[in-house]
This record gives structure tokens, C-alpha cells and sequence, in this order.
């Protein structure tokens, strides 16, 4: 970054903020001199003067310099093409600058930032925007500032920037110490649709040909660290292998979920057949980035009672939603509040990892959102909703006015009727506190766990270490029956079984009872008397949505919240996404359907920012989720609500196995467990729309799987009863054998992935 400097348009004043980013990128924002501060030439701040034309929005200004020399600007209307050539960082060329452009406009950097570049640089050319905020606009208008993008083609980070408003805010400037460059391979190492990584010494980096150009990305994803060069490359993007994210391979932005985090980028040439790859130290560290976000340029008191943008709801919805309100240059003011008292957090984390503290949990600090003008009330539940005066009545008698409405309170458990209601040490697994207390009570103590949805299971999982005894109850015959199917799911209690786990299905609970009010036994309606400290009920959920009733929000009988394709309820400018909604499904030809995985709250949310925008973008991602049991993980890509069958490739018995869950002669959903990236390559066909035909994955031909282009072959030896496929994935020969007997698949040259 480089400073900030001060507009003086015929209007008025304007402080205006820019951010100087590598590869030749200037960006800038700014504010009515009414809602700013002065600023003065210095060290760390430079000084525009000009003449704006009356009504202008934008100012686009072109020009080239070097780190000697000034140089002559003008401005264009429209995106000019960015370049940079010889100059190895744009920071370190900005001694003493001067522009001078045709309106009699100067820009004025008095201090030298550093001297030096890295080698002679040839002129640069740079790009300024400039986004004034229009005083005559309308109310009931949003604030956005920028250019508009979709949701699956992500505009490259940084097109719009700020500044903290503090003039004394440290600048990060590079030195070329902090860089580190390498020749990572020969020119003909890679083909095209290869993904190779490579050592930098100072870190590792992900190295992709695609359509003979070389590009090079952080080599994690930033979700939950998978190695991206085991995932899925396909037409400019590369899908995480764990959990389905996709990040741009030439922006290193992420353009679909889970995750909040894009992946740094770093450059590459060749010189002598010799692909080199210069890359910043730090980023090589922490392989992850965040988009560049606008901050509040209208003067708040923070105890007012309205609020341009209200999100109810910090999940994974409201977030993404506040974070994309500011990645898109909305600079109004954004209130995110939450029955919570800790910030945002990975739930699904919860039912794995028992002992996590929210700290460690944490998707976002305090710092982070107040940084980005993000308020977070914490520990405030929303009681009603009075769409007509646009206002919400929180528990403790506050109420909060709104220009726009995101509602994403997420589920709330199911009540399970049972007598012994007030007997303590039976949880509902909610927050941090509750899972480290299960954890804590079962520590060489007996364990119930009534339900066999997946955090039931996954609790029961995580406690075989930890206590004595481990007990499921369940009311059907076999976990996971509807969601997976009657052959996945009994190859999963076998699973349990070993570790130790005793199931009691086809049962429910009668009675809890306790000792001095403490639980010591639960009764099941079948007579059967089970010993217990403590007791876990996954027994299902509900859409939190109580405080919607007579607020004129429809509901269904449910109580879901029917939206339209960009997340909007009946009510103009009540919004609604995460667990609670139903929407217009693109797989079930816009059928309205609940899906309430993690990563489909992710995706809702940014609808919902972009819908608030008035820039509307339908949801087209393909619906992915994840369990991990016993160091072992399942993946699930599709949407299999009503499937009539299951083809199973593999070994069930060895729980190496790919299911492909059809309706109607047609794939909908496959799972797998230690199949990677298999469930990734799946979500990417159905994600471009191709029908996969059950005969397809019933004769085993996997053609379907690979892209266009690439070497297929397929052969069957009846004597063995074996199945081979041979292909070219990612431009490496892979060979996938599956038998009846047992199962293997070697992604040559990378162990098999059996944990997350």
C-alpha cells in the first residue's frame, strides 16, 4: 500500500484511499469530504488537485513510469489493458513520483518509499480507479462501488482497495529479500492439464500448464489445507480434492465453497526452457490470502438503531454475506448480530474435534471484522421481524432499522420428548462449551449418543478414545439408510462395531435418570436400561425461524423460508439463506428444496450480497459435503433426495468404494470413501451440466470422468473378474483397479488420502 491522498472535485472535497498492489494495479475508493478527515502531504501520503466533472462516477487513469522519471497521464473512459514488464515488484519503483495528466491534475509524492528496483525497469503502465459516491442518490439505494462480477467468474482481487484511516497505519512494503525465486522444472516437464508442485526453498507452490500457458498458485487450500495438487484441474479453475472448493488458477481467487479465503499468486516466466517461479516469501508461509474489501465510508454512531445492511445470523451465510458486501465495494454501514457470544466459528468442527477451544475454532477474529467495518453484536437473538417499518426487535427490548435484511439464523434442535427432562449431562451440541463439557464428562466414563444423524455419529466417533463406553441409540434399522443407502450404511455401523461402539436401533429413549441430578441412566422404550454420564441427542433439527410468525415472511409448514434464485423471501428487501430456506435447485429443474450443508451456506450467502447489490447471480454450484469418522472421511457430491438406487464400485468391506446414488436411470449424488478426488471430479461434470447415465457407471466405462481431450482406455478381464481403467488425470497416468475382492487406486506417484 501505498498512501492516501486528497481529491478536490468542483463539489466539494473528497478523501479518496488507494492501495498499490503488485503486477502494476492502483486502485482506489473514496468519500464526501462531509464523512472524512483532512489528510496532508507526507511521507505516507500524497496529494491529488484536479477538476472532477459534475455527476462523474469514475475516473480511469492510464499512464507509464519508471523510477526516475515522471509521467504525462490521461484519462479514459473505460478499463485499459494492465501491463508490466521488467520492474520484478511495482512497489519498489515509486521514488519521488509526479504525474501530470490533460485536466492540470498532479499527484504529488514528496518522500521516497524506497530507492531501487531490482533490475532496470522499462516503464509500467498503471491503472487508477477512482469511485466517487454520488450525494443525489436515491434512499432506498445501495452504495456499491466497482464493477459488478459473477459469481463463478470472480473478478481478480484487489480491483477495488483502501486504506486504513489512519494516516499513521504502517505500510507494507517489500524488499527483494523478501522474495525468493527459483527454476522449478524443464519447459517440457509439464503438459497441458498438468498440476506439479514444486519447492521453493523458502516454501512450496502449486505449478499448472494449462492451454500451453504456466501459471502458479499457493499449493494448500486455505479451508482446511488439502493438497490442491491431488484435486481436480478443469477449465481454469482447480477443485480442492477434500471439500470441492475451486480457486481461479489465474487470480488465485476462490469462486466456489467452502472456505473464505482466496490463494495467493506468484509469477512465473521461462527463460532458457527453464520455468522459474518468483514468489514472496510470506505468502509462500501462510498460502492464503484474503480479497481486498472496502471499508464504511458513512459516519456511524455505533449505539444507532439502523443500519444499512442487518445480517441475523454469523454462520457461514452471514458472513460470507457481510464479507462480500465489502469485497464488492459496498461501503454502507453492515451489522451482523448472533445468539452467539463467540465470533464466527467452524461448527461442523465441533462434533470432530470435541476438545477444540472457540479460539481455535474461529473463522474470523474480532480484529479482522472491526478492520473491514463489520459490527458484530454478539450474544442478540432476534424475537421479531416488522417488514413494514423495517425493523428487528432483539430479546433484550433493542431494535435495529434496516435498509436490507439477511436473515440466517441457521437450525436448532429437534425436541425429543423423554421424562427426566431436568436431569443435567445431556447436551445438545451447540457451542464449543457444550462439546468440550461431553468430552470432558466422558473421559473414562459411559457414553450415550440418541441419534444417527451424521453429528451424532461423528460425536459417538470421537468419544471411543475417551470413554469407557460408547452407545448409539436409533430408530431405524441402520445409520445413514436415507442419506447413503442400505449397503453404505451397514458397512459404516461395521465400522463403529469394531471401534467398540454398541448400537440399539429400531429403539427410543423413555426416560432419563439421574443420581443428586446427575444423569447415571437412560431408559429405552424396549426396556432396556443403559449406563450413563453423559448424553449426546443428535436427533435432528429445525429451521430457527420462531420470530418470523406474523412478520409477513412467508414460511412454509416447516417452517423453511421459501426464496427466489437470489436469496429473496416475498418481501422486497428481506433476504434469507443457510439452513432455514428453501430454493430453486438448477439440478432438480428449480425445484424449491432445503439443503443444509456448510458449503451451500457459503454460496447463499454471497447470492444473497450480490442479489442486495442489485447484481443478481443464480446458484450453479453443485451441492458438497464431508464426515470424518475414525480418521476416516466421506465425501458426497449431489443432491440424492429420492434416489432408487445405489451402484457401488469397489470394496464395501474395506470401505474403498465409490457409490453412485441414480433416479431415474439418471446419476444425482456419489459418494466416496478413499476415492479421492473422485467425488471433486463428479461435482465438476455435474457442475457443467452433463446428464452422467446410470449404465455409464454401471459397465464401468469411467470415459464421463475425464476431460475432453484426454487418453482413455478401458479394458475387462473376465477371468479375474477385474475392471481397469486407464486414463490420463491431470496429465498423469493413473490406474484404477477395482475388484470384488478388494479395491485399489494408486494416483501415481501420491498416497491415498484417508484423512482430513
Amino acid at each position: 500500500m501505498i498512501g492516501s491522498f486528497t481529491s478536490v472535485p468542483e463539489s466539494g472535497y473528497t478523501e479518496c484511499e488507494a492501495v498499490v498492489r503488485q503486477h502494476g494495479v492502483l486502485s482506489a475508493r473514496s468519500r464526501p469530504y462531509s464523512q472524512a478527515k483532512h489528510t496532508s502531504p507526507g511521507a505516507t501520503n500524497a496529494a491529488w488537485q484536479g477538476q472532477e466533472e459534475p455527476g462523474t462516477d469514475k475516473e480511469l487513469i492510464t499512464g507509464a513510469f519508471d523510477s526516475t522519471q515522471h509521467c504525462t497521464c490521461s484519462t479514459v473512459a473505460g478499463w485499459t489493458a494492465v501491463s508490466s514488464s521488467g520492474c520484478q515488484d511495482l512497489t519498489q519503483c515509486l521514488p519521488h513520483l509526479r504525474w501530470a495528466s490533460s485536466r492540470q491534475a498532479s499527484w504529488l509524492y514528496p518522500g521516497p518509499i524506497m530507492g531501487g528496483c531490482l533490475s532496470k525497469s522499462k516503464p509500467v503502465e498503471v491503472k487508477v480507479e477512482l469511485t466517487l459516491l454520488d450525494k443525489e442518490k436515491d434512499v432506498d439505494m445501495m452504495s456499491p462501488n466497482g464493477k459488478a462480477s459473477p459469481f463463478s467468474d470472480c473478478r481478480p482481487n484487489g480491483a477495488l482497495g483502501h486504506l486504513p484511516d489512519d494516516d499513521s497505519a504502517p505500510l507494507r512494503i517489500y524488499k527483494p529479500r523478501d522474495f525468493v525465486e527459483a527454476s522449478v522444472c524443464h519447459v517440457k516437464d509439464l503438459e497441458n492439464g498438468q498440476m506439479r508442485e514444486v519447492d521453493l526453498g523458502s516454501g512450496r507452490a502449486l505449478l499448472i500448464k494449462e492451454h500451453g500457458e504456466f501459471s502458479a498458485i499457493a499449493h494448500k487450500c486455505p479451508h482446511y489445507g488439502a493438497p490442491l495438487v491431488k484435486g481436480v484441474l478443469s477449465k481454469g479453475h482447480v477443485r480442492c480434492p477434500w471439500h470441492g472448493a475451486c480457486f481461479n488458477i489465474a487470480t488465485g481467487d476462490i469462486e466456489d465453497f467452502p472456505g473464505l479465503d482466496s490463494l495467493p499468486t506468484f509469477q512465473v516466466r521461462v527463460e532458457k526452457d527453464k520455468v522459474i517461479i518468483r514468489a514472496n516469501k510470506q505468502d509462500l508461509q501462510s498460502q492464503k490470502r484474503s480479497k481486498a474489501m472496502t471499508r464504511c465510508s458513512a459516519v456511524i454512531n455505533s449505539s444507532s438503531g439502523f443500519s444499512h445492511v442487518l445480517i441475523v445470523g454469523s454462520g457461514p451465510a452471514g458472513l460470507v454475506c457481510a464479507e462480500t458486501l465489502r469485497q464488492e465495494g459496498f461501503t454502507d454501514r453492515i451489522v451482523m448480530c448472533t445468539v452467539d457470544k463467540h465470533p464466527p466459528y467452524d461448527r461442523p468442527k465441533l462434533s470432530k474435534s470435541l476438545e477444540s477451544t472457540a479460539e481455535q475454532l474461529r473463522l474470523r477474529s474480532i480484529e479482522f471484522l472491526q478492520d473491514h467495518d463489520i459490527e458484530l453484536l454478539t450474544e442478540k437473538e432476534a424475537v421479531a421481524l416488522d417488514v413494514k417499518t423495517r425493523a428487528v426487535t432483539f430479546q433484550d427490548g433493542s431494535k435495529m432499522e434496516y435498509r436490507k435484511l439477511f436473515i440466517a439464523t441457521g437450525s436448532i434442535p429437534q425436541p425429543m420428548n423423554y421424562k427426566g427432562q431436568d436431569v443435567k449431562n445431556v447436551f445438545h451440541l451447540r457451542t464449543p462449551e457444550d462439546a468440550n463439557c461431553v468430552a470432558r464428562l466422558a473421559n473414562n466414563r459411559n457414553a450415550v449418543v440418541v441419534g444417527t444423524s451424521f453429528i451424532g455419529m461423528e460425536v459417538a466417533a470421537a468419544l471411543t478414545d475417551k470413554a469407557h463406553s460408547v452407545s448409539i441409540i436409533g430408530i431405524e434399522a441402520i445409520p445413514f439408510q436415507k442419506a447413503l443407502g442400505e449397503r453404505v450404511g451397514r458397512a459404516i455401523m461395521k465400522l463403529f462395531e469394531t471401534n467398540r461402539v454398541k448400537f440399539y436401533m429400531l429403539n427410543e429413549v423413555s426416560e432419563m435418570l439421574g443420581h443428586h441430578g446427575q444423569l447415571k441412566e437412560v431408559v429405552l422404550k424396549s426396556g432396556k436400561v443403559l449406563r450413563a454420564d453423559v448424553c449426546v441427542i443428535g436427533t435432528g433439527s429445525r429451521p430457527a425461524t420462531g420470530f418470523l410468525k406474523a412478520s409477513g415472511v412467508h414460511m412454509d409448514s416447516k417452517g423453511y423460508v421459501p426464496v427466489s434464485k437470489t436469496m429473496q423471501t416475498n418481501v422486497e428487501g428481506v433476504f434469507a439463506g443457510g439452513d432455514i430456506v428453501t430454493f430453486p435447485f438448477l439440478g432438480r429443474s428449480n425445484k424449491k428444496v432445503n439443503i443444509p450443508h456448510w458449503q451451500m451456506a457459503h454460496v447463499q450467502g454471497r447470492v444473497a450480497a450480490l442479489g442486495m447489490m442489485g447484481r443478481p447471480t443464480e446458484i450453479k454450484t453443485v451441492p458438497y459435503f464431508w464426515s470424518a469418522m475414525f480418521g476416516k472421511s466421506i465425501r458426497y457430491a449431489g443432491y440424492g433426495e429420492g434416489f432408487d438406487d445405489v451402484v457401488i464400485q469397489g470394496d464395501l468391506d474395506e470401505l474403498k468404494f465409490v457409490a453412485f446414488y441414480t433416479r431415474s436411470e439418471e446419476v444425482i449424488a456419489v459418494a466416496s470413501m478413499n476415492y479421492d478426488p473422485i467425488v471433486s471430479r463428479v461435482a465438476e461434470v455435474l457442475g457443467s451440466g452433463k446428464t452422467i447415465r446410470k449404465r455409464d457407471v454401471e459397465t464401468g466405462d469411467m470415459s464421463w470422468l475425464i476431460d475432453k481431450g484426454s487418453q482413455v482406455g478401458h479394458h475387462l478381464d473376465t477371468r479375474q473378474q477385474t475392471s481397469v481403467w486407464y486414463c490420463r488425470y491431470s496429465g498423469t497416468e493413473a490406474e484404477m483397479v477395482l475388484r470384488r475382492t478388494s479395491t485399489e487406486m494408486d494416483w501415481r506417484g501420491h498416497s491415498i488420502l484417508t484423512d482430513t
